[in-house]
């Protein structure tokens, strides 16, 4: 798989509907008149501005008669409309997981930084694939091998990003519970933990735990994802799910909560190089015990 040279057609479609939205509100237009105009529901021009959804290149047409947009800015956006369209190399796993994680994959993909609290279990981006299987049998008992080996493909697919040569900053809050759960049994554990130290000496990974004696802290009601796009200042989307489903959130208020809890752990957290160090310890300690 070849690695990416610019945005993702998952950003490019979240940036045509941030121009369109923009447009719309500057010429005094409402959703609904806008959407009446070009023949959708007011619902799907409003997934669509928010880049959740693709648009037809005949309806982006429409639009930009309705909001008068002449060239070159006319050409552009049909440029952008074009890219949007692409296909990102996560659509070959289409058969493995529903359409709100699509979602969030290609956002991941395209992310430039990624920040990310876990409260029960290690990073999917950080996982070694023997705790990849555990994890998926322990939350679906009768996957098949067949599903389970193309997750681990999933998962893996994934984490190249990590490991190639414009990789995201990866920033990793997580509670110390995760390490101490033996999931897998003690040699999976041992090999992941193993993972979480070569990981968290890459230049741009920085691994925290918020150990036990912390206590409470302001991420402690659950795990969540910050992504932000390249040359945005400030993050995009909040990311939490369940096993049947997931949250973005996007609005100015949701963001700034969000970043404020996860500083507010990180100021509690162990700094990175005492972080190694826990990392280091519960190997040992879990290797005598065996």
């Amino acid at each position: 798989m070849s690695e990416p040279t610019g945005p993702g057609p998952t950003v490019r479609r979240r940036q045509l509907g941030l121009e369109l939205r923009r447009l719309r509100e500057a010429r005094g237009i409402t959703r609904d008149e806008a959407a009446e105009y070009v023949g959708v529901q007011p619902p799907t021009l409003s997934r669509i501005e928010l880049g959740r959804q693709g648009i037809r290149v005949a309806n982006i047409r429409l639009l930009l008669m309705l909001y008068r947009v002449e060239s070159p800015e006319a050409d552009a956006l049909l440029r952008l409309a074009g890219e949007a369209r692409q296909r990102g190399w996560w659509a070959s796993y289409g058969d493995t997981m529903p359409d709100w994680f699509r979602s969030f994959v290609g956002l991941e993909a395209d992310a430039a930084e990624i920040w990310t609290y876990q409260s029960e279990l290690v990073p999917g981006l950080l996982q070694t694939t023997d705790y990849v299987r555990a994890v998926m049998r322990a939350a679906h008992p009768s996957i098949s091998e067949a599903e389970l080996e193309r997750q681990v493909e999933l998962r893996r697919a994934r984490q190249n990003r990590l490991r190639n040569s414009n990789p995201p900053s990866y920033r990793v809050l997580m509670n110390e519970a995760v390490l101490h759960r033996m999931v897998g049994g003690p040699a999976v554990m041992a090999a992941q933990l193993a993972h979480l130290e070569e990981m968290a000496a890459l230049p741009h990974v920085s691994l925290r735990v918020i150990s036990f004696a912390v206590g409470a802290h302001a991420s402690m009601v659950g795990a969540f994802v910050m992504l932000t796009f390249p040359d945005e200042p400030r993050s995009n989307c909040v990311y939490v799910d369940n096993d049947r489903g997931a949250l973005y959130l996007e609005r100015p208020a949701d963001l700034d909560h969000y970043t404020a809890a996860f500083e507010r752990s990180a100021a509690v957290a162990l700094d990175e190089r005492a972080s190694r160090t826990l990392l280091a310890a519960t190997l040992r300690a879990q290797a005598r015990a065996r």
